[in-house]
This record gives structure tokens, sequence and C-alpha cells, in this order.
């Protein structure tokens, strides 16, 4: 009895399998190219990607998430340049670590008015909004401090705006920029619409 019905159950998957074979043909055959390049190829399409593109692959399947993450790929891709600062407006405000005087002139902190924003021009000066209480109309220049060791591989990068700490430069879920070090953060306000904008029009988990 048994040994009849294996052979039933075999018959019908010969004739699925026929048919699926029938179905399929003069149809190109699609096969994922994570599985036909393997993991070390397929890092070498990936870096060839700009970082908005590499970001859609995060999302295609869980193995491409892993592979697409790889810090081989974002070293060099989290790097912001002059053209990504004078692109965006940013917001600013101090962080708990600012003196409690300065926090108080921050709307962030004192919740009765929009964030304060800052512009970085190509000329290498920034800027804030007329009427800024912290700005109070002085100069202000920046700079952005990258060396590489070779291969890739990144010793620092950061930018430094005046004589101030260095600002540490990161990419946020919605994949706008953020700068930050112990005293205030810069976050660009997310421009996913835009063309060449900040990124994708969702969250990267």
């Amino acid at each position: 009895m048994e040994e009849g019905l294996a052979l039933v159950v075999e018959r019908k998957g010969k004739k699925r399998k026929r048919k699926k074979m029938r179905e399929d043909r003069g149809r190109p055959f699609c096969q994922d190219p994570l599985d036909v390049l393997g993991r070390d190829l397929m890092l070498r399409v990936l870096n060839n990607l700009d970082a908005r593109s590499l970001a859609l692959c995060l999302v295609v399947s869980r193995t491409w998430n892993r592979v697409a993450s790889s810090d081989l790929l974002w070293t060099s891709k989290n790097r912001i340049m002059r053209d990504d600062l004078c692109d965006h407006v940013w917001e600013f405000h101090f962080t708990k670590a600012a003196p409690e005087y300065w926090r108080n002139l921050d709307p962030y902190w004192k919740g009765n008015g929009p964030p304060m924003h800052r512009y970085f021009h190509p000329d290498g000066s920034q800027t804030a909004d007329p009427g800024d209480k912290v700005w109070g109309g002085h100069e202000s220049c920046y700079s952005i401090v990258t060396s590489i060791i070779g291969e890739g591989k990144i010793r620092e990068h950061y930018v430094r705006i005046n004589r101030w700490r260095p600002l540490a430069v990161s990419r946020k879920q919605d994949w706008s920029w953020e700068m930050t070090n112990n005293l205030f953060c810069y976050s660009s306000i997310p421009d996913a619409y835009k063309e060449g904008g900040t990124g994708p029009l969702f969250l990267v988990m």
C-alpha cells in the first residue's frame, strides 16, 4: 500500500515538472544573480553602484541585505562631499553636553519655535537664517577632511567648522546625513523626492 502511494506521488511530481518545463519553454531562464555569481563577485558588482542604488539592494531579500550591508561597500560611500554638503538645508541644535546657556538659546530645547537652519556654500562659508539668536552674525567657514590609508580604507573623515571640534559624519535611517560632536548636531533635511537626493523613499532596516 505504502509503495503504491509513493509511486502515485512520484508520478504526480514528474507530471508537474514536465508541465512546468512546457510552461517555461520559450521564456528566458531567470536566476538570482547572487546565486549565479556568488558573494565575492557580487560584492565587486555592487561596489560600482552609487550609494542610493546600493541602499535599494538592501531590501531585495535577506541574503542580498547581508551582502549589500558589507562594510567593504559602505566605507567609501558614507563620505560626505562638498556637493552633498551644499545641496541640503541643515537643521542645527545643541546636544545635552552643551552648556545650558547655549541650550537656552536653542528653540529645539525650548520648544518655542522652528529648528535652526544652517547653509553650507561652495566657497567654504556657512550661514544661518536672519535673526538666528545663536548665530549672532559671525563669520563661519568649514572644511572636509578625509585621509585614506590604501585599499579604500579611511583612517579619518570629518567636517570641521571654524576651530570647533570635528563633526563625525554618518547616515540616518531615512538616508539623510548627520554630523555630530559632543556639543552640537547637524541633520540634513531629507529630500528623497529631489533628483539625486538623499535616498530611498522608505526606511532602510
